[in-house]
C-alpha cells in the first residue's frame, strides 16, 4: 500500500494526464491494493487543497469522475493568454514519417530522404519548414550540392528534448510522437496523404514509415551531435 503523500501525488498525475474526467473505478484499476474508501478520502483532501488561493485550478467532480479546471476569477487573464498563443501545429502522417527520418539521419538531403521513404518528400519538407520544425543546414559537398536539412529548437520543445543527442530509440520516439502530436493521426489512411492533417494538436507522437512498412525499417543512425 502506498503512503499518503505518494498516493495523492499519483492521483493528481492520473487526473492531470487524462483527457476526460477520471472515475474512482478507473483509478483503482491502476492502483493495485488500494481501497475505494482511501482513494476517495485522498481525492477529497486534494480537492480541498486546490481550493486554496495559492492554486489556479479546482479539482472538481464532473460527470461521475474527477477533472481539473481553472477558477472563474482567473478566466479573463487566461482567455487573454490563450489568444496570444501560436496556432496549433497539425501534421499529416507523411510529414511525421519524414520528420522521423530527418531527426535520426540529420543533416540529410532530400534525395537521401526520398530513398529511405520511397516517395518524393519535397512538398512534405516544405510543410515542415513552414511549421518551423526543420531548417536548411547548408549543402552537401557532392555533385549537385543538394541542401541538407536538420531539426530546429521548436522540434526539441515539442518533443521535450534538451538536444538531439537525447533522441531515444525509434520505438520510444514513436510513443513520444503519439503524445506530442496525437494518436489518431495514424489510424486513418489518407486519400491525399501529403495534405491530410492530423486530428490532434500540439501539445496533446507512433510515427510509421512509408506506406507498407514499419518505422523500424528506417535504418538506425549513429548518435547525432546537438544542433548549434
Amino acid at each position: 500500500m502506498l503512503d499518503d503523500t505518494t498516493l495523492k501525488a499519483i492521483l493528481e498525475g492520473i487526473i492531470y494526464v487524462a483527457p476526460e474526467p477520471v472515475t474512482v473505478e478507473q483509478m483503482l484499476r491502476a492502483l493495485e491494493g488500494e481501497t475505494r474508501e482511501r482513494v476517495k478520502a485522498k481525492l477529497a483532501e486534494l480537492s480541498a487543497e486546490y481550493e486554496g488561493a495559492a492554486h489556479g485550478m479546482h479539482l472538481r467532480a464532473v460527470a461521475g469522475g474527477y477533472k481539473f479546471s481553472t477558477k472563474a476569477e482567473h478566466h479573463e487573464v487566461l482567455r487573454k493568454f490563450v489568444k496570444s498563443l501560436k496556432p496549433p501545429i497539425r501534421l499529416s502522417k507523411p510529414a511525421l514519417e519524414t520528420l522521423a527520418v530527418i531527426a535520426y539521419r540529420q543533416p540529410v538531403t532530400l534525395p537521401e530522404i526520398n530513398e529511405i521513404r520511397g516517395v518524393d518528400c519535397g512538398g512534405v519538407i516544405h510543410t515542415l519548414m513552414e511549421r518551423k520544425l526543420v531548417v536548411p543546414a547548408g549543402r552537401k559537398n557532392v555533385i549537385g550540392r543538394p541542401i541538407l536539412y536538420r531539426t530546429t529548437r521548436d522540434f526539441l520543445v515539442h518533443f521535450g528534448l534538451k538536444d538531439v543527442g537525447e533522441l531515444p530509440s525509434l520505438r520510444e520516439f514513436e510513443e513520444m510522437a503519439r503524445l506530442a502530436l496525437g494518436a489518431d493521426v495514424f489510424a486513418a489512411e489518407s486519400a491525399q496523404p501529403e495534405e491530410k492533417a492530423a486530428t490532434h494538436e500540439l501539445p496533446e507522437p507512433a510515427v510509421p514509415a512509408a506506406e507498407g512498412e514499419n518505422l523500424e525499417g528506417i535504418p538506425e543512425a549513429p548518435p547525432v551531435e546537438p544542433n548549434t
